[in-house]
């Protein structure tokens, strides 16, 4: 069965999390996304908010940037929220917008080695493991978590060119990918990662989780419109949908016959009623969607 969640735009200010949080949970949302977007809102503290508010939905972080993060810190943090909600969290991880990355002087000049060697250390870390790492980017002399989670849970990673899907193909436990991935991108995509797989992995389930731009009410395709324009992303064909429930459970079932696990749908930045979304995702599109 396709997984199918909503984000919460750090576009809304995080006091506003806790209300959608609420609306989610009780509505039975089964993921509810937050993004660590350059410079909104913080990935870690708030799903640790998320976390806290809510009994049942599944908070995914999408995803925090590796050249901000000191592997050890994230490590860290991400242990700490699966050993106190253990289960309930989805963690990705990915390189971060490079303009935003330059401004906080945290640009590296090969992100793929960089996020090759983040993910095998996280990964170690979080699999309880000591761990010396001498890389080109990773130094870690004799690091280990004295509080491992019980499980190591799953580290995805964001991926858009071929050569990132191959690397998180190779080395991540499962991908995302934008707003900017049509039916056909998602088909490439799998290709790609499925083709990396090392063949030790090769059995274990790997979640596609595909972001999917969507709006509903009398206003919807305009603000679809206007939010691709905004992304510079109205070039891009088939990607967004408008429209009531069943037009959004259509192109959600599409997505996920190209080879979408997760479908989760990002509401437009000029939402009127993020809470409204969420309730909207959990009750009228989630029965249409197999």
């Amino acid at each position: 069965m396709t997984t199918l969640g909503a984000v919460f735009r750090p576009q809304n200010p995080p006091e506003l999390l806790s209300e959608v949080v609420r609306a989610a949970d009780v509505s039975g949302l089964e993921e509810l996304w937050l993004w660590e977007d350059c410079f909104l809102e913080g990935g870690v503290s708030t799903a640790a908010a998320a976390l806290a508010w809510s009994e049942h939905v599944k908070i995914g972080i999408g995803v925090l940037p590796v050249p901000l993060r000191n592997v050890a810190i994230t490590a860290m943090e991400l242990a700490s929220l699966e050993r106190m909600f253990p289960g309930r969290g989805i963690y990705g991880v990915g390189h971060g917008v490079q303009e935003w990355m330059g401004q906080v002087g945290a640009r590296v000049a090969s992100p793929l080695t960089l996020l090759r060697e983040y993910l095998d250390a996280l990964r170690g870390l979080l699999d309880g493991q000591r761990i010396t790492a001498k890389g080109r980017y990773i130094q870690l002399d004799d690091v280990a978590l004295d509080w491992p989670p019980a499980a190591a849970p799953p580290i995805l990673a964001a991926a858009t060119g071929p050569k990132t899907l191959r690397l998180v193909g190779e080395s991540a436990d499962g991908v995302i990918l934008t707003n900017s991935t049509s039916a056909a991108g998602i088909r490439s995509a799998a290709e790609i990662l499925h083709a990396a797989r090392p063949e030790t992995a090769a059995a274990r389930p790997f979640p596609i989780v595909v972001y999917l731009l969507a709006a509903t009410g009398p206003d919807a395709a305009d603000r679809v419109a206007a939010d691709l324009r905004e992304q510079a992303r109205d070039h891009i064909p088939d990607i967004g949908v408008a429209g009531d429930a069943r037009a959004i459970a259509d192109t959600v079932i599409r997505w996920a016959e190209a080879g979408a696990t997760s479908v989760i749908l990002q509401p437009t930045a000029d939402e009127p009623d993020p809470a409204g979304f969420v309730r909207f995702v959990a009750e009228q599109v989630r029965p249409l969607v197999p």
